[in-house]
C-alpha cells in the first residue's frame, strides 16, 4: 500500500527516506565531465590571455559559475560540492597551462630551434605532480589550524553557496563572451583599421591599437591604447587594486621616458622617433631588473612564511596517522611517495634528453626538487595571505640560477623553470581549492584525488595552444612576442635574462638600478609591489594603459552601485569578456594556419 502523502509538504515518507539514504552527490561522472571541458576551455583561454596581459587569471570563479547553471539549472541535480569537485578539476587544468605560458614561450623568442617537445612536456608532467604532492601535507595546518585567508577560495566558495543567483552570473558571463568574441572578430578583420590616417594625422586604429597622438603629442609618451575588451576587463575585476600596475606604466612612459629625451640620454640618430629605442635599451631592462629585485625582495620578506610553512611540514609529518594518511581524510602517505618518486625520474630523464650529461641531469633533478619544493611552500603561504602568487619571478631565479649551475645549458635550465613554475602554481591552486571545499563541507580527500588525476592534461594541452599561436606567424612576423598582438610580456623577460647571461652581456647598469628599485619596492607593505610595477614597465604602454582604464571604470561603477554590484554583476560579465575574446583568439589563429 502506497504511502500517504504529508498534506503539508507534498512529499511522501517514502520519498524523504530515499533521500536520506542516497549518497550525497559529489565525486560525480557529470562534476568529473563538466570539469575537463571546463578545464580544456580555460586553458586555453587564459594561455591566450596570459602572452597579452604577462600575468594570470584564475578560472575558479567561472567554472563555479558555469558550473552551477549546468549541474542545477540543467541536470537539476547539482550540489555545492559537486560544483567544488567541477571547479576544482577547471582550475587545476587552466593553472597547470600557466607555468608553461610564462616560461617556454622564452625558447621560441630566442630561437625555435630551442624547442623540445620531449622534455620540456616531461618537465610539465613532473612539475605538475609535484606540485600537488608538495602541498597536500601542509592542508590541514594552513587552512584548519592556522586558518590562512586564501581570498581566492574564499570568493569561489561565496559563489557556489550563492544559489539562484548562480544563474544569473551564469548569463552575465555568457553576454561578456559573445560581445568581446564580437569585437575580437571584428578587430581581426582589420575593418576598422586606417594606417595611412594614423601615418598622416597621427590619429585612427592600427594593429588593433587605437593612436591618438594627433601629430602634436610625441610618441615617446606613447599616446596609444590597445582596443581589447579583455585587457579592459581585468582592469574591471583588478579594480582599485590594480592601479600600481597602471602605475608602473605611466612611471615608465610619462615619468622616465621624457626625462631621458629632455636630459639627451638618446643617440642623435634615434631622436626622430625614440620610442623604440627608450623601450628596447631603457625600460625593458629596467624592467626586467625591477622585477627580478621584487621578486627576490619577496622571498626575503617571505621568510616568517617559510618558516611558518616548514614547520606545518614537520607537524604534519607527525601527525600521519593509521592507515599511513597525512590526515583524517587526505591521500595515504605511500601514493605521496610514489608520485614524488615518479616526478623526480622524470625530472631526470627531461634533464638528460635536453642534452644535460648524467652528472647535470642529476643536479637538475635533486637541486630542482628541492628548489621547486621550497618555491612551492612560499607561494602557498604567500597566496594564503594575500592572494599574491610571485610565480614569474620565480622562474626568473629559477633559470638563472640552473643556468650558471648547468654551464649555460639553455634547455636544460628551462626544463628546470618549467617544471617550477607548474609546480609552484598547481600547489597554490589546490591549496584555494581546499579553502573552498573546507568553507562548504567537501571531503579534501576528492578534491585531492581528481587535481592528481588530472592536472597534467593542462601541461601538455598548453604547450600545444603556445606552439599553435605561435605557428599561426603571417607576414614573415612572429605568432606572439614584441611587435604582435600577443607580446608574451613573460617570455621576452626571460628571454633577455637567458640571452645575457648566455652572452655574457649583461646590461649590469639597467638591471642593478631596476633589482634595487624592485627591491625597495617589494619591501613596502603592499605585497608584489615590485613585481607588478617591474611587469608594467617591461609591457607596452597600449596594453597597460587599458588595464588602468578598466580600474578606473570598476571604481566609478563600485562608488556609483556598490561593491554587491561589482561583485555580483560586473566580475561575471567582465570575466567573460577575458574567456570570449581569448577563444575567438585562438580560433582566428587556427583559421590564419589553415588558409595559409
Amino acid at each position: 500500500m502506497a504511502e500517504p502523502a504529508n498534506s503539508e509538504s507534498g512529499f511522501s515518507a517514502q520519498a524523504v527516506g530515499s533521500a536520506v539514504v542516497q549518497p550525497y552527490r559529489e565525486l560525480t561522472i557529470s562534476a568529473v565531465l563538466l570539469g575537463l571541458i571546463q578545464g580544456v576551455i580555460l586553458n586555453m583561454a587564459f594561455v591566450y590571455a596570459a602572452l597579452k596581459l604577462g600575468f594570470s587569471i584564475g578560472g575558479s570563479t567561472v567554472a563555479a559559475i558555469m558550473g552551477y547553471a549546468v549541474l542545477r539549472g540543467v541536470l537539476r541535480k547539482g550540489t555545492m560540492v559537486e560544483n567544488n569537485i567541477n571547479q576544482t578539476i577547471a582550475s587545476g587544468i587552466n593553472t597547470a597551462g600557466t607555468g608553461i605560458v610564462f616560461t617556454v614561450p622564452a625558447l621560441y623568442l630566442m630561437n625555435p630551434d630551442y624547442i623540445q617537445p620531449i622534455p620540456l612536456m616531461l618537465a610539465g608532467l613532473a612539475g605538475a605532480v609535484l606540485g600537488v604532492v608538495v602541498i597536500i601535507p601542509l592542508r590541514k595546518q594552513m587552512i584548519e589550524l592556522d586558518r590562512l585567508r586564501f581570498p581566492s577560495g574564499v570568493a569561489t566558495s561565496t559563489i557556489i553557496r550563492a544559489g539562484s543567483s548562480g544563474y544569473q552570473k551564469a548569463v552575465l558571463l555568457s553576454v561578456g563572451a559573445g560581445i568581446s568574441a564580437l569585437w575580437k572578430l571584428i578587430m581581426a578583420s582589420k575593418v576598422l583599421e586606417t594606417p595611412e590616417m594614423v601615418a598622416q594625422t597621427g590619429f585612427g586604429i592600427f594593429h588593433e591599437e587605437l593612436h591618438f597622438g594627433f601629430g602634436s603629442i610625441p610618441d615617446y609618451f606613447s599616446p596609444v591604447v590597445y582596443l581589447s575588451l579583455m585587457n579592459v576587463a581585468a582592469g574591471l575585476l583588478a579594480g582599485r587594486g590594480g592601479l600600481p600596475f597602471f602605475a608602473g606604466g605611466a612611471l615608465a612612459w610619462w615619468v622616465i621616458s621624457p626625462a631621458a629625451v629632455n636630459m639627451g640620454w638618446i643617440p642623435a640618430v634615434e631622436s626622430a622617433s625614440p620610442s623604440g629605442f627608450i623601450y628596447g635599451q631603457m625600460l625593458r631592462p629596467l624592467g626586467i631588473g625591477v622585477l627580478v629585485g621584487g621578486a627576490l625582495m619577496g622571498v626575503v620578506t617571505s621568510f616568517p612564511a617559510i618558516r611558518s610553512a616548514l614547520a606545518s611540514l614537520a607537524t604534519a609529518t607527525k601527525t600521519a596517522g593509521a592507515g599511513k594518511q597525512i590526515g583524517g581524510d587526505e591521500l595515504k602517505l605511500p601514493v605521496l611517495i610514489f608520485g614524488t618518486i615518479a616526478a623526480v625520474v622524470l625530472f631526470f630523464v627531461a634533464s638528460w634528453l635536453s642534452g644535460a650529461t648524467p652528472l647535470q641531469a642529476g643536479i637538475s633533478a635533486v637541486v630542482g626538487t628541492l628548489w621547486l619544493g621550497l618555491a612551492a611552500l612560499i607561494v602557498a603561504e604567500s597566496t594564503g595571505l594575500t592572494d599574491i602568487s610571485p610565480m614569474s619571478g620565480m622562474a626568473l631565479i629559477s633559470v638563472t640560477i640552473m643556468m650558471y649551475l648547468l654551464n649555460k645549458n639553455i634547455a636544460a635550465a628551462m626544463v628546470v623553470g618549467v617544471a617550477v613554475s607548474v609546480a609552484i602554481g598547481q600547489g597554490a591552486d589546490m591549496m584555494q581549492d581546499l579553502k573552498t571545499g573546507f568553507l562548504i563541507g567537501a571531503r579534501p580527500i576528492k578534491q585531492q584525488i581528481v587535481q592528481f588525476g588530472v592536472t597534467w592534461i593542462g601541461a601538455l594541452l598548453a604547450f600545444g595552444v603556445v606552439h599553435l599561436l605561435w605557428t599561426r606567424g603571417v607576414d614573415g612576423m612572429n605568432g606572439f612576442g614584441e611587435g604582435t598582438d600577443l607580446p608574451a610580456p613573460q617570455g621576452g623577460a626571460l628571454a633577455g635574462i637567458i640571452g645575457a647571461v648566455n652572452s655574457g652581456n649583461v646590461p649590469i647598469d639597467k638591471y642593478g638600478l631596476g633589482a634595487v628599485v624592485g627591491g625597495l619596492l617589494g619591501a613596502a607593505p603592499m605585497p608584489g609591489l615590485g613585481v607588478l610595477v617591474g611587469l608594467a614597465m617591461y609591457l607596452p604602454f597600449s596594453i597597460t594603459l587599458g588595464y588602468g582604464i578598466g580600474c578606473f571604470i570598476q571604481m566609478g561603477i563600485q562608488k556609483v552601485k556598490g561593491i554587491g554590484f561589482c561583485e555580483h554583476k560586473l566580475v561575471p560579465f567582465a570575466a567573460g569578456l577575458i574567456v570570449g575574446e581569448a577563444l575567438m583568439g585562438i580560433g582566428h589563429a587556427m583559421f590564419e594556419i589553415i588558409s595559409k
